[in-house]
């Protein structure tokens, strides 16, 4: 069954007990990076356990999930200005479609 974008849905679970939380996601490119993440880092992001088709779960450090206030159009020209000067090239995260 093929999902709409708005049933693909990405869930972000912890509590102030543990040090961990649990990311469920459908999204395709965070899939990607959870794997790309769990292959650099396999005792620190691992999968949970076995989903729904198409979605994954996995355990991360709450250090890894953060909300931030957004960049403003200024300091992402900037930023991007500074990384091309150091030759430092966007991270490409490439998911299985």
């Amino acid at each position: 069954m093929k999902l709409t974008p708005e049933e693909r849905e990405t869930i972000i679970l912890y509590d102030e007990a543990s040090e961990n939380a649990t990311v469920y996601t459908h999204d395709l490119k965070l899939i990607a990076k959870l794997k790309l993440l769990h292959d650099g880092f396999p005792d620190q992001i691992y999968p949970d356990r076995p989903e729904h088709p198409g979605a994954v779960s996995y355990v991360v450090h709450k250090s890894c999930v953060s909300i931030r206030k957004p960049y403003s159009p200024q300091r992402r020209l900037e930023q991007s200005q500074q990384y091309k000067a150091a030759g430092i090239k966007p991270p490409t995260f490439r998911g299985k479609k």
